[in-house]
């Protein structure tokens, strides 16, 4: 069994002391290509680093809306120089988060639309991050141009939310939610996903899946996520592996084999 972690953080510094042991990890569970996001040019740049240095490691660089407040032309054009980079496969995480409100909303949806130009311009797909904001997002998607190569990540909403996001051509990952006991709408969701749209992931070091809840995340324990996933689909876990491995596959442009 193969998995693809879709997004990851291991450009956090919560890895800082154990970035090896948590690579062996992931490898000896069957995680054997993985997605770091990038949040800010800093955390970016950290991202192509790790990417450089390890086969299975590919990269997404962007701007998170709470760092909206920090984007000059100078972040856009550096932004555009780190999407040339080779194993650069996304733009993201990028979107709007009104949850917390770091940046201006209206700061957030003009940065938001730069980088959807940007991944237009350099036809790179989108990793895009929502939070409390869906109706505001999916207005700026369709005023942008509609339809998009891209995921939207840790995908928590309805069913008719989710409808909407597949009409834009996007994924859907799923994250360790699916496996947290209060999490009864989710499965339905996860059914209602075409099989060719769906994603797996795990935000590592944040929201980590049943049993290991309260501990920091890392990638081996996407074998969790896609063992539920598995059992609201009625299929084996390497079934959902191999489903949602070429479907990363297809979504980042990444050869069908590691």
């Amino acid at each position: 069994m193969r998995l693809f972690d879709t997004h990851c953080h291991l450009n956090d510094e919560a890895y800082q002391g154990d970035l090896p042991a948590v690579l062996t990890r992931a490898r000896e569970a069957g995680v054997v290509r993985m997605l770091v996001v990038g949040y800010d040019l800093p955390s970016s740049e950290r991202a192509l680093r790790l990417a450089e240095t390890e086969a299975e490691i590919y990269a997404a660089v962007g701007i998170h809306p709470h760092e909206a407040v920090s984007v000059t032309p100078a972040v856009l054009r550096r932004l555009e120089e780190l999407l040339t980079h080779p194993k650069a496969v996304a733009l993201g995480e990028i979107g709007l988060d009104y949850y917390y409100d770091h940046s201006p909303r209206l700061q957030q949806q003009e940065v938001f639309r730069q980088q959807l130009a940007l991944a237009k311009q350099t036809g790179k797909p989108v990793v895009i991050h929502v939070r409390e904001a869906h109706a505001p997002l999916l207005a700026v998607l369709k005023a942008e141009g509609g339809l998009y190569r891209g995921v939207l990540h840790c995908f928590s909403g309805s069913k008719e939310m989710a409808r909407e996001y597949l009409d834009l051509n996007l994924h859907l990952a799923v994250g360790g939610p699916v496996t947290f006991k209060n999490a009864r709408k989710l499965p339905e969701v996860i059914k209602a996903i075409p099989p060719d749209r769906l994603l797996l992931e795990t935000d590592a070091p944040y929201l980590t899946p049943h049993p290991w809840r309260g501990k920091r995340n890392e990638p081996a324990y996407l074998t969790a996520v896609a063992n539920r996933v598995g059992a609201v689909l009625g299929l084996e876990p390497a079934e959902v592996a191999a489903l949602t491995w070429k479907n990363g596959a297809a979504c980042f442009g990444l050869p069908p084999d590691p």
